[in-house]
């Protein structure tokens, strides 16, 4: 696994070989959701928190009104025209970084009275593995962009707008947890989002300080989220939520859902039923780290995989294996992360056990014949920066 500073140093390298100078590097986090997976869609909580791996982003001006996108993880480079932008159909990985520039457009931007622009980036967050590298993406793109063209957004509309890039331009439509916690983290901290309110908490989240640590257990399985599985979890959500008469499963409760069972057919029941049980051990969990005793979060965190897996069924057999295993060798809590089908997985493990229990991950993936995992701790760092 790189470090963070792998992607600024290999951003402003791609940079140095254009024929003008950057004018800066920004850069923003993936991160780990600690609990409340799919809640946010449905108006509820999520406490994720930022990690020390980071997309970077190098912006080197042009004399035209064109941006052109170039990473130097893809060979591909892509110019549009500003004025070209709001009619454009995006595909691929630039449609990360131009949805940006569209969003900017669907705000209120006026993107005619702005200079073009080229869009350097690397990054150091592992794609697919449910650690949100495309809102990493998004986010040094946004705030890189809104330096430059000096833009007066705040941080919650900057989210919003990257939030839209993904939804529209991209087609992947998730929730707004991803680039809230990827501008607004803050080191040493999860973020608690309200998605409905959209305020925040920063919640005191030092494992190291109690003697424990955090285990990413990447199971190599990529995925999307725009693919029709993700699409669907949200459909037979808002189809529940209108079976219920509310207007997001934020609303609900576990007796209003039996209630209104016999009106619900058995899957839109088990969506319904993760949502509003997920939103409960996110709550949990906050009050749990409000007290001090992180070592008391482990049975949510297991019983949010176990909902995972059998209500919502968005996990895969690696990332089964990868939990259990991980328990079974010790660790005091884990669960999938991220949006699911594939990914990584969470442990909470002794910081004394961090070897043992990756051995017996490792072990267990070679046993049933799968590509081995990769294996790091995470720490919470801080959000989107110019560097």
């Amino acid at each position: 696994m790189s470090t963070a500073p792998d992607a600024i140093d290999r951003v402003r390298s791609l940079a140095a070989r254009q024929s003008e100078s950057a004018v800066g590097v920004w850069s923003a986090p993936g991160r780990v959701n600690l609990i409340g997976e799919h809640t946010d869609y449905n108006d509820g909580f999520v406490l994720p928190f930022a990690i020390a791996q980071r997309t970077a982003v190098a912006l080197i001006p042009r004399h035209d009104r064109v941006v052109s996108v170039m990473s130097s993880l893809r060979p591909e480079r892509t110019d549009i025209a500003l004025e070209e932008i709001r009619r454009t159909t995006f595909s691929g990985w630039s449609a990360y970084p131009l949805g940006v520039v569209w969003a900017f457009g669907e705000a209120g931007v006026d993107l005619d009275s702005l200079p073009g622009v080229t869009v350097a980036i690397d990054s150091d967050v592992p794609i697919g593995a449910g650690l949100s590298s495309s809102a990493a993406i998004e986010c040094a793109t946004a705030l890189a962009l809104k330096d430059y063209w000096e833009l007066d957004v705040d941080l919650p509309s900057l989210a919003a707008i990257c939030q839209r890039a993904e939804n529209v331009a991209v087609g992947a439509p998730t929730g707004i947890m991803d680039q809230s916690v990827s501008l607004m983290a803050s080191t040493g901290h999860a973020l608690f989002l309200d998605c409905r309110s959209k305020e925040t908490r920063q919640v005191p989240f030092d494992l190291s300080q109690h003697g424990l640590a955090l285990l990413v257990l990447d199971t190599r399985v990529r995925h999307s989220h725009a693919t029709g599985e993700y699409a669907s979890r949200r459909a037979s959500c808002e189809s529940a939520a209108l079976a219920l008469g509310v207007p997001a499963l934020r609303d609900a409760s576990l007796e209003s859902l039996e209630s209104a069972r016999p009106a619900l057919d058995d899957e839109a029941y088990r969506r319904a039923r993760h949502i509003i049980t997920e939103n409960e051990r996110v709550l949990q969990t906050v009050s749990i780290l409000a007290e001090d005793s992180p070592r008391d979060i482990g049975p949510l965190l297991s019983a949010s995989h176990d909902s995972m897996r059998d209500d919502f069924e968005i996990s895969c057999p690696e990332l089964d294996l990868a939990v259990s295993a991980a328990k079974k060798a010790g660790a005091l809590g884990a669960r999938m992360t991220g949006g699911g089908f594939g990914g990584a997985a969470i442990a909470l493990v002794e910081q004394g056990a961090i070897e043992g229990i990756s051995g017996v991950v490792r072990a267990a993936f070679s046993e049933h014949g799968y590509s081995p995992p990769e294996i790091f701790t995470v720490t919470p760092h801080g959000g989107a920066r110019a560097d």
